[in-house]
């Protein structure tokens, strides 16, 4: 059941804004009880796809989640979450680095860097515009690897299992706005990341704006046990490594 709610999401059937049928009609039409109606529902809830709002009904959001602990690929993710995953690439380059390349990847001036900048899909739809640096021997200097980053990397031997990220939120202007279908000083959800090897090896450093309206973090939090203080939000100004996140 709830997968065919999924599939009439994805296909445009039930759309972003737009109201869900009443569970009594939807039982009708689908020939199921209306208990399964209602767990499909609370469970595509629960993931983000439709919202209930009190009084009016059960609407498609059209949002895109990601759990803030979990560190995986962006595909993987928008399959999970019952998505299409997809990808555009706007360029690949082999160059020298960057001061913020030389810091975050802990290279020396004279060693170069692969550059990749490729716009994030979801059904379709731009969800976000990502710009990742990489040490260029990691892939052997080989700019036009595949689709997948994650995937050339692990032919390599080469496995982020830790990064640390920062979030904030930002307005999106130029090349970006037009990428994303959105206005200039449209809020977007900005965020960078470094991702480390189990060696403490720095693998990539990325930079990414989200769609606002499309895309949220979620943070699981638990109480402490008795007797031990709990972490609590940071006020301030923050470390570059502040929370981990998805890698590529």
């Amino acid at each position: 059941m709830a997968a065919s709610l999924r599939t009439a999401i994805r296909s445009g059937t039930l759309q972003a804004a737009y109201g869900v049928p009443p569970e009594r009609d939807l039982a009708t039409l689908l020939g199921v009880s209306r208990v399964t109606v209602r767990r499909a529902i609370d469970e595509l809830v629960q993931k983000g796809l439709l919202q209930a709002r009190q009084g009016s009904g059960t609407f498609v959001t059209g949002r895109v989640e990601q759990p803030l602990s979990a560190l995986g690929s962006f595909s993987e993710d928008m399959v999970h979450r019952g998505h299409v995953p997809g990808s555009r690439w706007i360029s690949r380059e082999l160059g020298y680095p960057s001061p913020d390349e030389v810091l975050a990847l802990g290279l020396a001036p004279s060693e170069q860097v692969i550059r990749l900048a490729r716009v994030r899909t979801a059904d379709g739809a731009p969800i976000a515009v990502e710009r990742a640096s990489l040490r260029a021997a990691l892939l052997g200097g080989e700019v036009h690897f595949g689709d997948s980053l994650c995937e050339a990397l692990r032919q390599r031997g080469v496995f982020p299992l830790r990064a640390f990220q920062r979030l904030r939120a930002e307005v999106v202007r130029g090349q970006d706005a037009r990428l994303l279908g959105l206005q200039d000083a449209d809020p977007v959800l900005a965020t960078e990341r470094r991702s480390f090897t189990s060696e403490g090896r720095p693998v990539e450093f990325t930079r990414s704006i989200y769609r606002g309206d499309r895309y949220d973090y979620v943070v699981e939090l638990r109480a402490a046990s008795l007797g031990t203080p709990a972490s609590s939000p940071v006020a301030g100004p923050v470390p570059t490594h502040a929370t981990s996140g998805d890698r590529v």
